[in-house]
């Protein structure tokens, strides 16, 4: 297990659309396994491949357990998803990404989706979900086609966020940070 370096705003490959994934194998695993461990030691509930530098249509999410007062979380890990079907009903909530560290921003979403998705086996599965976790799973989607949440902000708040995304860039010369 390791934890991978996050790419942050700036980074080219966070704007490209991701390649399917078409080998399920021992690596595949491995790679669930890092970006595990790298979004739980950056205090996050999901990560795209391309946030740690592989351009593949996978994703992990760790949503806290409601019922239990540690720090457990369900671990759900989604290879090649696609939202069928949302729901025509949304809610505005505040967003963070990890590739955008420091900055939050209010987004409206569909507050329910319908998706596929293959597992580690490359088993197709179909789940409807709601909340948090429809939340998470479009936002972890989006960076599979190279859209980062600012971009569902309207053209004034964008403009009005250059300041904070040109000092990210500055701080992040490299494009990239470890936890």
């Amino acid at each position: 297990m390791a934890k991978m370096p996050i790419r942050v705003y700036g980074d080219p490959l966070l704007r490209r659309h991701s390649k399917e994934v078409t080998e399920f194998d021992e690596s595949l695993e491995a790679l669930a396994v890092d970006m595990v461990e790298t979004m739980l030691a950056a205090d996050g509930i999901g990560l795209a491949a391309p946030q740690v530098g592989v351009s593949r249509c996978f994703i992990v999410i760790g949503i806290p357990v409601e019922e239990d007062d540690g720090d457990a979380r369900k671990i759900l890990v989604l290879v090649n998803p696609e939202i069928l079907e949302v729901n025509e009903e949304t809610v505005v909530m505040e967003e963070g990404c990890l590739s955008l560290p420091g900055i939050t921003e209010e987004i409206e979403r569909p507050t329910d989706v319908r998706v596929r998705y293959q597992n580690l086996k490359g088993e197709t599965l179909e789940i409807e979900v709601g909340g948090l976790l429809a939340r998470v799973i479009q936002h972890e989607k989006d960076h599979l086609d190279g859209v980062l949440f600012i971009d569902h902000l309207p053209p004034l708040k964008r403009t009005l966020l250059r300041g904070k995304l040109k000092k990210l860039r500055e701080e992040h010369e490299d494009l990239q940070y470890t936890v």
